[in-house]
């Protein structure tokens, strides 16, 4: 009976994730970033690979911007599509993490049960649950795009905080208090949890 080896004959020729690691100098991760909408997660992500950036670190952002209109565009918010969209953000973000790359995601994630499902997708071990952390009052404050507003006059359905629950990370790897820290600050708190992790270790 043909076995894999026979029917692929580079199946013991693919590179593995160790040697894209060695390759880029960087143990790779998937950082997510979970919070209400305006606590700061784009802000930070986007702040984290910038600094990452200019220490010589690979990485990609998955956030809404490049997942709702390009892979997930067909998607709403419902409880059942925001389950959807974040299994097809964990999956994508393992790509990335077998490619040796560190993927940031920004994603609002509301439930604990969703989490456990990207974390079981990428794996617990390389998954890094950040908690950007900001009060209800606090978003709506910050509200810049007015989502919170429409959300209370009824204008947008389903938006987490107001008509759809947000639980919080009971034991998150990183708790990043945004309504009491600087940007600067903020990052800081993230990068001092991360960078060990990511830092490549020479054999």
């Amino acid at each position: 009976m043909p076995t894999p080896e026979n029917i692929h004959p580079v199946f013991n020729q693919l590179l593995t994730r160790a040697d894209k690691e060695k390759l880029l100098n960087q143990n790779a991760r998937v950082i997510w970033l979970t919070g209400l909408s305006g606590a700061g997660k784009t802000t930070i992500a986007r702040q984290f690979e910038l600094a990452l950036n200019k220490m010589g670190y690979l990485t990609q952002i998955l956030d809404g911007d490049n997942v709702r209109t390009g892979i997930n565009s067909n998607l709403g918010f419902t409880a059942e599509e925001r389950y959807e969209n974040v299994r097809r953000i964990a999956e994508v973000s393992k790509l990335f993490l077998n490619c040796g790359i560190i993927c940031i995601n920004s994603f609002i994630s509301p439930t604990k049960s969703i989490r456990d499902m990207a974390k079981q997708i990428i794996g617990e071990e390389y998954f890094v649950e950040v908690y950007v952390n900001a009060s209800l009052a606090t978003c709506e404050k910050r509200d810049t795009k007015g989502l919170y507003k429409m959300a209370r006059e009824g204008k947008i359905k389903n938006f987490t905080g107001i008509d759809a629950p947000f639980e919080p990370p009971e034991n998150p790897d990183v708790e990043i208090l945004t309504g009491n820290l600087s940007i600067t600050d903020s990052v800081q708190v993230g990068l001092s949890y991360i960078l060990p992790l990511i830092s490549y270790k020479h054999i």
